[in-house]
């Protein structure tokens, strides 16, 4: 049974969508393991900060300006000691994917 394009690209959305949940959850995992690691931690994160903030940007680089500011949100947190608990791609995930349902279009 062939799709209609409009209806392929609805049903590519929702899994791009889940692709980017899964690798958000698995950098901001990463961040938070190289803290669990003493003194090797904070440089593994002047390492995995710039690294992180490039990830960020790339997966959500068709809208520019939350990238940018996600990208250096993530990348600040990551080199500030002791906030690598914070989930910085996952909140721009739901930032991205959750709040677009609050507008009107």
């Amino acid at each position: 049974m062939m799709l209609h394009p409009a209806n392929r690209n609805m049903k590519a959305a929702p899994s791009r969508k889940y692709q980017h949940l899964f690798i958000s959850i698995c950098l901001d995992l990463l961040g938070m393991f190289t803290y669990a690691i003493p003194l090797l931690g904070e440089i593994g994160d002047v390492v995995f900060a710039p690294l992180y903030a490039l990830a960020i940007f790339i997966m959500y680089r068709k809208r520019k300006l939350p990238a940018a500011v996600g990208a250096f949100v993530g990348a600040v947190e990551e080199w500030l000691p002791g906030t690598d608990i914070i989930p910085s791609a996952t909140i721009m995930w739901v930032y991205v994917y959750l709040g677009e349902r609050d507008k009107v279009g």
